[in-house]
């Protein structure tokens, strides 16, 4: 019978849930969101380079004085400059409008600024006039050079490639940063939406006065563990209509998202860390659901659970203000505290598990602080939502709550003395 109500429990929560519009909206918004904003940035780059090409080689009247002694008549012409009387002429001939600009290219141009002079064309089209005296002056070194492999060299434009080894292995670089770090996105997008079902999931039935009808066929044990499963069911659900854009694109778009196309390093799914970051991903989302559950039934108002709300959504960016510290230093002390206090930990610990730096014992420890904080805070959730599930219009006290259980568990388990 326990656990025909516990599917009862979990099947309503997920069913109500996933059957409110707002749901999807909010979930759909995610990857929609997602798929604008990376549109906008391609096209934006796109529509950027293609300008800034444009501006390398459009065609201006210019005028130009030269004290380096690099800028040939012929190059010049290739780029429709002339030279200028003077720099004073230049600058006049630039104010008459008679050129479109003029250019001033100093003795020592390595460590002297060029100076650029043009008519006004607005902010963005203002650049093209130094885009071309830097191709210019390019050209002018690249011949200078007289060799296309050294004129690459002095610009910088070598590619390396780096290998590092863990011992013998060899170490994965930046392309065993990235899979990891996924369950940390997953993790923020899972809370943020999430968060407010959490705290709601015991408060509904509280403002709505149905608790008391519920307990009479429902053990609270049973009903707490239902909505805390049936959340994990909802997150599960988000968690494949987050990824699903990147299959799916993956799938359609093979070439365009190949990682050498995309010049990104080559992803390695290294199986120990993917296994470390899934059961952090899922201890830490299991903790942050009972804790805000546990909120929901000490609070006789989402009004004022709301307040709770904030400081435990502060919880999850703190360790972002140590970001540099984590990441460069990850065993000083405030990263320590950060790793093994609860509520810090899960962020912290995918970080540093995405970065390498987490070892397998520290990661035990922190799963078993997860695992463990989740299942206490299950059983505080329980008992306070049993203790509180008639405080309709004020806050239940915790410590009363639990002494309250505390004497109902006893007087429980206490031997009965048959009556003569």
């Amino acid at each position: 019978m326990a656990q025909h109500n516990l599917g009862t429990v979990i099947g309503f929560e997920f069913v109500r849930t996933v059957t409110k519009r707002r749901f999807w909206i909010g979930t759909l918004a995610v990857p929609v969101i997602m798929a604008v904003v990376f549109g906008l940035i391609f096209l934006s780059n796109t529509t950027t380079d293609t300008a800034s090409e444009a501006q390398k080689s459009a065609r201006l009247s210019i005028s130009y004085t030269d004290a380096s002694g690099l800028i040939t008549a012929e190059n010049a012409a290739l780029f429709g400059a002339r030279p200028a009387g003077s720099p004073d002429a230049g600058l006049r001939a630039v104010q008459s409008g008679t050129v479109d600009a003029y250019f001033d290219f100093p003795a020592n141009p390595e460590t002297t600024a060029v100076r650029v002079y043009g008519a006004d064309r607005g902010i963005f089209e203002n650049g093209k006039y130094a885009a071309v005296a830097q191709a210019m002056l390019g050209r002018a070194v690249d011949q200078r050079i007289g060799s296309p492999q050294l004129s690459t060299l002095a610009a910088g434009k070598a590619k390396i490639e780096t290998v590092t080894y863990d011992g013998t292995q060899e170490a994965g670089g930046p392309g065993s940063v990235i899979p990891p770090l996924i369950f940390l996105v997953i993790f923020y997008g899972l809370i943020v939406l999430l968060a407010g079902q959490m705290l709601n999931s015991t408060l509904e039935e509280k403002e709505n006065r149905v608790t008391e009808m519920i307990l009479t066929t429902l053990k609270p044990t049973t009903l707490i563990a239902g909505k805390v499963i049936a959340l994990f069911a909802i997150g599960l659900v988000q968690m494949m209509v987050f990824l699903s854009p990147i299959l799916i694109a993956r799938l359609l778009l093979p070439e365009q998202l190949n990682p050498a196309a995309l010049d990104v390093p080559r992803l390695i799914f290294d199986p120990v860390r993917m296994t470390v970051g899934f059961l952090i991903l899922v201890g830490g989302f299991a903790l942050f659901t009972t804790t805000l559950v546990a909120i929901g039934a000490v609070m006789p108002t989402a009004k004022e659970a709301g307040n709770f709300m904030g400081v435990m959504m502060a919880l999850i960016f703190v360790p972002f203000y140590a970001v540099a510290l984590v990441v460069s230093d990850p065993h000083s002390v405030i990263v320590q505290i950060f790793t093994y206090f609860p509520f810090s930990a899960p962020v912290t610990a995918l970080l540093r598990n995405g970065f390498g730096s987490l070892s397998l014992l520290e990661a035990g420890i922190v799963i078993v602080i997860l695992y463990v904080g989740a299942a206490v805070m299950l059983r505080l959730a329980v008992r306070l939502f049993q203790y509180g599930s008639i405080s309709y219009t004020s806050k239940v006290n915790i410590r009363t709550a639990l002494r309250a259980g505390s004497r109902h568990a006893a007087s429980a388990a206490a031997p009965t003395t048959p009556v003569p």
